[in-house]
């Protein structure tokens, strides 16, 4: 029943004696670390793993200080070289008076401490052109105007589908130029309300409202550096014409302020539809496009740019698999036709999430199948080996196949959709009404499948 206890536990377990040799260690435990036990038990703990802490093993520790120590985080590595983290409850073991050993109840929390450092990174990791990944002729003609403007101080409109990797190459631009040295700072202008992005933009005094305070703003903040501006056709056009005079005068008045402040700040800004549309429509004051234009990238979405996508899945399944501690090798036939087949309208941002998703779902697999990928995928998967495509089935006119075909590819985007009709009108470039009518005449009802 001890021995049976010990396999079935969920937290790992291990025990020395006073020569610092491994006397107890569980299954648990033995997968916490990647050890046979074999290669463990009667071994000393020092042979077998290397302890980066000045403090060696836990185990050790408690058995030479003969005391207990309750939730200590413990970093080391398996003989392998694998690094694990681990929280430890460990006790010395005592007969009578004389310490005979030690004991070490173990959680592994080395995935969360994966996770941690990796946000960390990223919060802090300053991009560069390097960091662009794709082969593709048309992204790499992006990435070359934008190496041109790096050698400017002019400001820089990046055009690009929400997930192409906008910011990326606002820091690229940043880092590349002499005011790498400088701040760089982002702001969604779509995350705010109009009655916090004027002071957050410009800044605020003491008094100029009920609870404002003496505040730089961010064109102050970003003072030598970069500002981008995300989404920057949300901004009302009198915020848009107010930011278009601090550009001209490279200088910002405060809200409550009399006096302006010279500032030297090169702007970049994003958006993620085509600027001739947002003017037209209103959502883009014209003399600031043309004033931003001066330098415009537009960066295309995934889908005009397939043969990016064999590198990028490569490129997250490694990153992921340093994450989670796996091995997984690539992804499979039926996965790779899906992946190859999708629209992509979440672009790059789209298959990063897919691919952590799929990682997360694997457990002893090498490869990413179908079943690993979200549901919307795996329902186009069963769709296609029981409907037969139009085209297969015989004396078929255009007319009806161009009616299944357009039936089906609406019906996958309003599932993908949860049949929200707005949402979905969007991804496929039309208005509501156009959708709602294309519903209809395709015999589609607004109903969960």
């Amino acid at each position: 029943m001890y021995e049976k206890l010990m396999e079935e536990i969920d937290v790992g377990v291990h025990a020395i004696d006073t020569d610092g040799r491994t006397i107890m260690y569980n299954r648990k435990l033995s997968e916490i670390e990647n050890m046979d036990p074999e290669e463990v038990i009667g071994q000393p703990i020092r042979e077998v793993f290397r302890f980066t802490d000045d403090g060696g093993s836990t185990l050790h520790r408690a058995m030479a200080e003969g005391k207990e120590a309750r939730n200590e985080k413990q970093t080391y590595m398996n003989k392998r070289g694998v690094e694990i983290t681990t929280i430890n409850h460990t006790f010395p073991v005592r007969d009578g008076e004389t310490i005979i050993g030690a004991l070490e109840v173990t959680k592994d929390i080395t995935r969360l401490e994966r996770l941690v450092q990796e946000n960390m990174r990223n919060g802090s990791r300053r991009y560069s052109f390097e960091d662009i990944i794709g082969v593709s002729a048309a992204l790499k003609e992006v990435i070359d105007h934008a190496r041109r403007a790096v050698r400017t101080t002019s400001s820089v409109l990046i055009v690009g589908e929400t997930g192409t990797g906008k910011e990326l190459f606002a820091q690229s631009i940043h880092n590349g130029s002499s005011r790498s040295s400088g701040p760089f700072i982002s702001q969604n202008c779509a995350a705010l309300p109009e009655s916090l992005i004027e002071g957050i933009l410009f800044g605020t005094t003491k008094g100029a409202f009920t609870g404002a305070e003496n505040r730089p703003g961010l064109f102050e903040q970003a003072e030598g550096g970069t500002l981008l501006l995300d989404e920057l056709n949300s901004l009302s056009p009198d915020l848009q014409s107010r930011l278009l005079r601090v550009i001209q005068e490279k200088s910002v008045r405060r809200i409550g302020a009399q006096e302006e402040k010279k500032v030297d700040v090169r702007l970049i800004a994003t958006m993620n539809e085509d600027p001739i549309d947002a003017v037209t429509e209103g959502r883009l004051r014209k003399d600031l496009y043309y004033r931003l234009s001066v330098v415009a990238l537009f960066v295309p979405p995934l889908r005009e740019r397939m043969e990016d996508l064999p590198v990028l899945t490569d490129f997250f399944i490694t990153k992921y698999n340093d994450l989670f501690q796996m091995d997984v090798q690539g992804v499979s036939t039926q996965t790779n036709e899906l992946l190859t087949g999708y629209h992509w309208p979440g672009n790059v941002r789209e298959l990063e999430h897919v691919i952590e998703g799929a990682l997360n779902m694997m457990t002893e697999e090498d490869r990413i199948e179908v079943r690993h990928l979200p549901l919307h995928f795996q329902k186009k998967r069963r769709r296609e080996a029981v409907v037969p495509e139009p085209a297969a089935v015989e004396n078929i006119t255009l007319k009806d196949y161009l009616h299944e075909a357009e039936r089906r590819f609406v019906l996958e985007q309003l599932e993908r959709h949860r049949f929200r009709i707005q949402e979905t009108a969007e991804t496929l470039g039309l208005s509501r009404q156009s959708l709602q009518y294309r519903m209809k005449k395709l015999g589609i009802r607004k109903t969960m499948r």
